[in-house]
């Protein structure tokens, strides 16, 4: 109880709020008494209530309507165009274009109107990181992948420190596999393991950093409440390779593995460039939060993935 007096009359604006994590996230404020300003580039998503209030924008025109900062002391950005559709030259550019372009209509915002927002916590993704099976990446000592998303993320998180140049403490949140009962990387992975043609994917030896998804939002809460500047890692203490995670889905589904590895260069010719995204082995600490006092409830993989199915 003492708890929600705390957070009384507290409110946070959120960018892609009807996503995956935005609808967790979402979900545990309220439990926790925290009202929700949402801003949509869908005028048909935009619900009035008091905990809940929606709001028009236009990263690409760069238009957003001011009156969603009203009462807003903290904004977490999870906008951001699909990484997992296929990779066109016209949808990459969608992909880092949604992404700046979030962050600058808001620094626009913030710097012609008056507000009281004092802490910007924006989603970052690992996959910056270098892809390699030995190298731990910590957050203030890695080397920088050499690939199309390495390159989107760090135009991303240049973005947010840019909003922070108007005074505001930034967070960047850098986002391992998310997994989730509705949708994301599980759904992906689960889907052809139930019709008997799951398999891991190349060597299957490439790491896998993953967070179950309430984790992920009692993460973003944990670094909004006590106020954390600075990059933070948000994926489990115990990471696995892709061979671990199918096989521990496949056990939690109760169905065998019976197909041979998907090879590297089968998944290549599928999937072009994007190919990345499952073959990449970012193999990424979690020290640093952890050091914050934070304590992940889903640690271990086979008891996150049993909690999930």
């Amino acid at each position: 109880m003492l708890f929600l007096v705390e957070n009384l009359g507290m409110r946070v604006l959120i960018t892609g709020a009807t996503g995956l994590v935005g609808q967790e996230l979402v979900e545990l404020f309220h439990d926790n008494g925290i009202d929700v300003n949402y801003l949509t580039t869908s005028r048909s998503k935009i619900e009035t209530k008091t905990n809940y209030q929606g709001f028009y924008w236009n990263p690409s025109t760069s238009e957003l309507d001011p009156a969603s900062l009203k009462g807003v002391n903290t904004i977490i950005n999870l906008a951001g165009a699909s990484v997992a559709k296929r990779w066109t030259p016209s949808y990459k550019e969608a992909i880092l274009n949604s992404r700046v372009d979030s962050l600058m209509t808001l620094k626009s915002a913030l710097s012609t109107h008056d507000h009281e927002v004092e802490h910007l916590i924006s989603a970052s993704a690992i996959g910056i990181y270098e892809d390699s099976l030995t190298k731990f990446h910590e957050e203030d000592d890695f080397k920088k992948g050499d690939n199309f998303l390495a390159d989107v993320v760090e135009k991303w998180e240049a973005a947010a420190d840019e909003v922070g140049e108007l005074g505001l403490e930034v967070t960047k949140i850098r986002i391992g596999v998310v997994l989730s009962d509705e949708g994301g990387a599980l759904e992906k992975i689960k889907a052809p393991i139930e019709k008997y043609i799951g398999a891991p994917l190349g060597s299957g030896k490439q790491w896998q950093s993953w967070i179950h998804i309430s984790d992920l939002a009692r993460l973003f809460h944990h670094v909004m409440k006590n106020r954390l500047e600075g990059v933070f890692n948000a994926v489990s203490p115990n990471p696995v390779n892709n061979k671990e995670l199918t096989e521990c889905i496949a056990q939690c589904l109760g169905k065998p593995l019976i197909l041979p590895n998907v090879p590297s260069f089968v998944l290549k010719l599928m999937l072009g460039e994007m190919s990345t995204i499952v073959l990449g082995s970012q193999l990424v600490s979690s020290k640093k939060i952890l050091s914050t006092g934070f304590q992940f409830e889903h640690a271990q993989l086979k008891p996150a993935i049993a909690d999930l199915l």
